[in-house]
């Protein structure tokens, strides 16, 4: 019964939390150069992310074209720079990956 009690904890302090700064920035004017700073934040989480899980191996740096994980990443980039299509990327890395772990 205890993590049902911490579940409902946590999903009760994750949305006061979320509401409480949804209200306000509601109240609260922010500057411009604020927001413009803010739209930088989904992308540089993203890529703390996703860029250890493409370039780290085996708690090592593996920049090696052995690297099926980081080629599936450039498949990726390419797909993304191209088409500008979240799930058209999304889809392109993940046929990479498992084509490249096939072959691999």
């Amino acid at each position: 019964m205890n993590i049902w009690w911490i579940m409902l904890a946590g999903g009760a302090l994750t949305f006061g939390m979320r509401l409480f700064f949804i209200y306000l920035f509601g109240r609260l004017e922010v500057p411009e150069t604020m927001r413009r700073a803010l739209r930088f934040v989904p992308p540089a989480v993203l890529s703390a992310i996703i860029l250890p899980e493409l370039l780290i191996r085996s708690g090592k740096l593996d920049l090696s074209l052995g690297n099926s994980r980081m080629a599936a990443g450039l498949v990726a980039v390419v797909v993304a720079s191209i088409t500008k299509n979240t799930l058209l990327t999304i889809l392109a890395g993940v046929a990479a990956l498992l084509i490249l772990q096939f072959v691999m």
